[in-house]
């Protein structure tokens, strides 16, 4: 009995240990993300709207990662989902820098 609880646990502990590893992974991309944006106001390849809803996406994805790591573990389910919110939301930002319009410049 005893030997199956030590195995459980280990078991456990490894999958813990992967389920937060997936963490950084969103973390990374979610300041990629924030660069991309930055840089896309910078260029004036943003405007004032793009810019917005792209901040917006990003305080989304967020709020969806810490409600995941509430519980203490990200599950793949969970995981999967991050990631599907970050492509949509880079697939967005995407095209708004590629769409032609430019921000008015302030001078």
């Amino acid at each position: 009995m005893k030997k199956i609880m030590l195995t459980f646990s280990f078991f456990l502990f490894m999958m813990a240990t992967v389920l937060a590893q997936q963490a950084p992974r969103v973390d990374q991309r979610q300041e990629n993300q924030k660069q991309r944006i930055k840089q896309g106001v910078t260029s004036g390849e943003l405007t004032r709207r793009e810019t917005a809803h792209a901040a917006r996406d990003q305080r989304h994805i967020r709020r969806a990662e810490r409600r995941a790591k509430a519980d203490g573990t990200v599950t793949p389910h969970e995981s999967a989902r991050l990631h599907r919110k970050q492509n949509k939301a880079s697939r967005q930002l995407h095209r708004n820098k590629n769409d032609r319009q430019e921000r008015p410049s302030a001078n």
